[in-house]
């Protein structure tokens, strides 16, 4: 799964950038002090900051190996983290909005390193277009050339709203952002950590740690590169943050300076597509103590279900939470010692199709959905219709979760307050008025306009879907997607992809289906999704409307007049055929019962987000 568009802060990367330890080598059991926690999808990269390494595994990682200023409880609560430091509006006019945050003393990274608000500072060059261009780095803009900090900072309530460069207290300790007009949601926006002198000291070629004094150097020099805009230092920076963290072995050849990090436990080694281990930070004084003796964290990925129950019946896992089959929770609920716990996540799985190419990439699209095709929208209409939501849901989803339904948005999910009024409004009754058979002969009817002698025995549209690898949830999606869409003329290939989350933005794939997982409630959310140089926007979508109404949704605006705009987006979402929700996640979180204080939440990092109190 992808982590949603919604990103943090500024997913500022490094500072949860957590990096990874060793392969599962023992049962957690013996001392009880290891927690050995199953992922569905292997772990990518210790920088979950890149358009394509912005995976759930990935970000789990770097959230038990960084802390910043605040974090989501289990009741979609936004806690400060006082222990790291504290943040506040300090300036607030109509055109002159000013929030300070304020690093607490003595706080240091895992080398020992103080962390000052020098450390903050990557955040900027992470998300200001602005800075981006004066420094020569790249305008994010550009579709043909890519910044060169590859980042999902760029483009978003931050990069339009934010003034100059942040300006740093006399001590150092401090960093205040100025932004145009107040915005909502400010407390999201602020920056994150990073371990400058770290990045420093790999751009000057050292793959050893650096002493106090060194790295205290390096800091100041990172704060004369960024300040002074130098384009040579700053680019050295920019390859190794989009590129060297991109590693999945990690052993004793690996450069220390990549692990360091300010969060409970710090990455000590990887096996590519097995495992990764996290030992305890011993200098971790960043965020809520540890409470209870776990000195070993250990990720195993597993990507199928049942594999995955097994392991934990054998004690090979302490914490499993999956993309369970029904058989999966049955078996699961009848292990002993085990607890269950059900309930819905706010991971969506959606379908996108692809309209052009994705923005910023020299790729071209000539499928059947493209728009510069007259077919394109009116066969994304009919492929859209056709596409067996209520099929996929009734079989594959309410096994596991009887209160399962079909969502009409993929701006707000069932159960939210506004729910029912946007899709009331939002031309979703397109797809799904009347029944799937008078939805697919109306599909059908659609494509014959375009090919006349299509029926629902000569599949004439080629399709190519993308089907993630390895697993059986989405496997069975797959295998009601394509016949049921044969029956609308679509002859849909289901392109079963390791590796997928790097490769979403190919123009290879017509269509592609995964999960958004929010990791915060924000106004302004689902900006990076749509907008036409939207981070998240691997299908090329291009809409100068849906652009506008998607500015409009980063200023305060009343609750009514939000509801409005997202109305207004999904209605052009809709009549453009780009995208339809398909399920949220049923989220099954089976666990050792010696273990305490799990308490699964909704949003991302759904299961990890109370490491330091849990205890055996």
């Amino acid at each position: 799964m992808i982590t949603r568009k919604t990103k943090r802060a500024f997913v500022a990367s490094l500072t949860v950038a957590g990096f990874i330890v060793a392969g599962f080598t023992a049962p957690a059991h013996a001392a009880r002090s290891t927690v050995v926690i199953h992922e569905t999808n292997a772990f990518t990269s210790l920088n979950n900051g890149t358009p394509d390494t912005n995976l759930t595994t990935n970000a789990d990682i770097a959230y038990v190996s960084g802390s910043g200023f605040n974090y989501y409880d289990d009741h979609k609560s936004l806690i400060p983290n006082t222990t790291f430091g504290t943040y506040a509006i300090t300036k607030n006019k109509s055109n002159d909005f000013q929030v300070t945050y304020t690093i607490k003393p003595g706080r240091l990274w895992s080398d020992g390193t103080p962390i000052t608000a020098v450390d903050l500072l990557l955040s900027h060059i992470l998300s200001s277009s602005q800075y981006s261009i004066k420094a020569g780095l790249g305008d994010p803009k550009d579709e043909k050339v890519s910044p060169d900090f590859n980042s999902l900072g760029y483009g978003g309530t931050y990069d339009d709203n934010i003034v100059g460069i942040p300006t740093l207290s006399a001590d150092k300790m401090s960093l205040t952002l100025k932004y145009k007009n107040p915005i909502p949601n400010w407390d999201l926006y602020g920056p994150g950590p990073s371990p400058v002198h770290a990045l420093m000291e790999m751009a000057s070629g050292k793959k050893a740690l650096g002493t106090v004094a060194e790295n205290n150097a390096a800091t100041d020099a990172f704060l004369k590169a960024m300040t002074s805009y130098d384009t040579a230092t700053l680019k050295k920076i920019a390859k190794i943050w989009s590129n060297d963290y991109n590693i999945t072995q990690i052993d004793a050849s690996t450069n220390p300076l990549l692990l360091v990090s300010n969060g409970g436990y710090i990455v000590s080694s990887a096996i590519t597509n097995q495992s990764l281990t996290l030992k305890r930070n011993e200098k971790y004084n960043s965020g809520p103590a540890i409470q209870g003796g776990i000195d070993t964290l250990i990720f195993r990925f597993i990507a199928d279900g049942t594999a995955a129950s097994q392991a934990l019946a054998n004690g090979e896992l302490d914490l499993y939470s999956g993309q369970a089959t029904a058989d999966a929770v049955t078996q699961l609920k009848a292990l002993k010692g085990v607890t269950v716990a059900n309930g819905t996540s706010a991971c969506y799985e959606h379908l996108d199709l692809r309209t052009g190419p994705t923005f910023g990439t020299t790729d071209t699209y000539n499928g059947p959905f493209s728009d510069k095709s007259a077919s394109g929208k009116d066969l994304r209409k009919a492929f859209l219709l056709a596409y067996p939501r209520e099929e996929i849901v009734s079989k594959i989803v309410i096994p596991v979760n009887s209160a399962a339904v079909v969502p009409n948005s993929t701006f707000v999910l069932p159960g939210q307050t506004n729910y029912a009024k946007i899709t009331a409004g939002n031309g979703s009754s397109v797809y799904s008025a009347k029944t799937q058979a008078d939805r697919t002969a109306q599909a059908l009817r659609i494509v014959q306009k375009y090919y006349p002698t299509a029926s629902a025995t000569n599949a004439l549209v080629k399709v190519n879907l993308m089907v993630p690898a390895a697993n059986s949830r989405r496997a069975a999606e797959a295998a009601l997607v394509v016949p049921a869409l044969k029956k609308a003329g679509f002859d849909v290939t289901a392109s079963v992809t390791s590796g997928w989350s790097g490769k979403l933005n190919s123009s290879a794939f017509d269509a592609e289906f995964y999960a958004w997982c929010p990791s915060s409630v924000t106004q302004a959310g689902t900006n990076a999704n749509f907008a036409s140089d939207g981070t998240n926007n691997h299908m090329g979508w291009n809409i100068s409307a849906l652009d506008s109404v998607l500015k409009q949704l980063q200023n305060k605006l009343p609750d009514a007049t939000v509801d409005q705009k997202i109305i207004q987006a999904e209605r052009l979402i809709n009549a453009n055929a780009l995208t339809a929700a398909i399920f949220q996640h049923p989220a099954v979180t089976a666990y050792n019962s010696t273990l305490k204080n799990v308490k699964p939440a909704p949003l991302s990092p759904n299961l990890v987000w109370n490491y330091w109190e849990w205890s055996y």
